[in-house]
């Protein structure tokens, strides 16, 4: 893995991201809000989840920190809310994988879990997982955004080569 491929996955990452808010920005406070049969409860709770997993490993892997919890998704009471607070994010992980150099990847990085589990794992590895973690957690959000009348569209890696890299 080299920093050019995790910057262009991190640019997918964003952009499916971005896609998904967009939609949810068409449903009612209600629907955003609704308990639904999915990992984290809701659409909202979905999106602070994937934003509290962002900001954690990026904690872990840029300042060496190990949060003992993700984010409070009571902060996150409005999408506004949490668009803002994600757009913040967004920033200083674009900045962090701009900083990445191809030898940098390699690093291990040494953490714990919010149980304060010890583990090591390879910086690539991690930054990956992390894409990774958002496209399962976005796919749920993606068929409530489309029961709920307001589809995302296509949010898959391929459609984003073809419309951003063409």
């Amino acid at each position: 893995m080299n920093a050019e491929a995790i910057r262009l996955l991190y640019d997918y990452n964003y952009w499916a991201s971005h896609r998904l808010l967009a939609a949810a920005g068409q449903c009612t406070a209600e629907q955003l809000d609704a308990s639904l049969p999915m990992s984290w409860h809701s659409l909202l709770g979905t999106f602070a989840h994937i934003l509290g997993a962002e900001w954690a490993w990026r904690q872990r892997c840029q300042a060496g920190v190990s949060p003992t919890k993700l984010l409070d998704p009571a902060q996150f009471a409005t999408l506004e809310a949490l668009r803002r607070r994600w757009g913040e994010e967004e920033t200083a992980m674009r900045a962090y994988a701009n900083s990445l150099s191809d030898a940098g990847l390699q690093r291990v990085v040494e953490y714990q879990n919010t149980s304060g589990k010890p583990f090591r794992r390879v910086l690539w590895q991690i930054l990956l997982h992390v894409v990774n973690h958002g496209t399962q957690h976005r796919g749920e959000a993606a068929l409530y955004l489309t029961t709920f009348g307001h589809s995302p569209g296509d949010i898959d890696l391929s459609v984003y080569y073809a419309q951003q890299l063409g």
